[in-house]
């Protein structure tokens, strides 16, 4: 049962607060995104994964950075660009500016804006900007997910012969030759209806939360990148569990990768079943 939408306090942090805080800064990062869709993108090679970084990602991280610290300042914050900025290690900011930089680099305008506050690891607020669409999703540990129309909650699971929709995430570590990464997609189109994989993980948590795919699954993500789409997802009912189906430890560390699967309850067996069926499965006649 729910909490009553009262103002709710963690050891003298006001998270109604918080969570107020960090829709007004995602919001206003997400302006500054679309404006600047329109116009020439500066963008640069982050490391030799591929992965990139925009003046748009700049832009947006400082906005964020200056209200987290404006409003929160003995906060610790951990932002996809800047690193780690410190103070008060038990509270900790994570802020992704612009998921989707990749897609904005080649004209696909799927992205979004993602910040959360743990305390000691554990997400307790979480914040998604659909930075295209204007639409703001945002949550309260035990007190529910919402959305533009309001409590979000993921509805029941339904089999269907053809296989559902899900998506894929694969992180920026993750080698074009690893194996079992590529048993995984081969794995999940067969079993599905369609694959997505839309390169703004943001973006999918909140589709699964609303209903529009019925399950999600990550290899190697970042945990960093994790707690705001997900505490989203898992207030809206969505289970979230490891490669085993065990419960995923929500209080671990930021550091390192993880590996879940991620659907409404009644999904979670046939995906589970799906990802450990991967690793029987030889791809031959790929290389590099």
């Amino acid at each position: 049962m729910r909490k009553a939408l009262t103002t709710t306090t963690s050891n003298d942090v006001d998270l109604d607060l918080a969570r107020q805080t960090a829709v007004d800064a995602a919001q206003a990062a997400g302006a500054i995104i679309r404006q600047g869709l329109d116009g020439a993108l500066g963008a640069r090679a982050k490391d030799a994964s591929g992965d990139l970084v925009t003046d748009l990602d700049l832009a947006a991280e400082s906005l964020i950075v200056s209200r987290l610290r404006a409003e929160f300042p003995e906060h610790r914050i951990r932002s996809e660009e800047a690193g780690l900025l410190d103070g008060d290690d038990s509270w900790c900011w994570l802020v992704d500016p612009l998921d989707g930089t990749n897609n904005v680099a080649i004209g696909l305008r799927a992205c979004a804006v993602g910040i959360a506050l743990c305390r000691d690891g554990l997400p307790l607020v979480g914040v998604v900007h659909d930075a295209v669409s204007g639409r703001t999703y945002s949550a309260i540990r035990d007190r529910g997910a919402f959305g533009p129309g309001g409590e979000l909650w993921c509805p029941p699971f339904r089999a269907t012969e053809s296989g559902g929709v899900l998506a894929w995430l694969q992180g920026y570590g993750v080698a074009r030759s690893d194996e079992h990464a590529r048993a995984l997609r081969l794995t999940l189109e067969r079993g599905s209806r369609r694959l997505v994989q839309l390169w703004a993980p943001l973006l999918c948590w909140v589709m699964l939360a609303r209903g529009d795919i019925e399950g999600f699954v990550g290899y190697r993500a970042g945990f960093v990148d994790l707690p705001a789409g997900s505490l989203i997802a898992r207030e809206a009912g969505v289970r979230i569990v490891d490669f085993d189906g065990a419960p995923l430890d929500e209080g671990r560390q930021l550091d390192g990768d993880v590996d879940f699967v991620a659907g409404p309850a009644g999904a979670i067996p046939d995906l589970v079943v799906m990802v450990k069926a991967a690793q029987e499965v030889t791809v031959t006649g790929l290389t590099g």
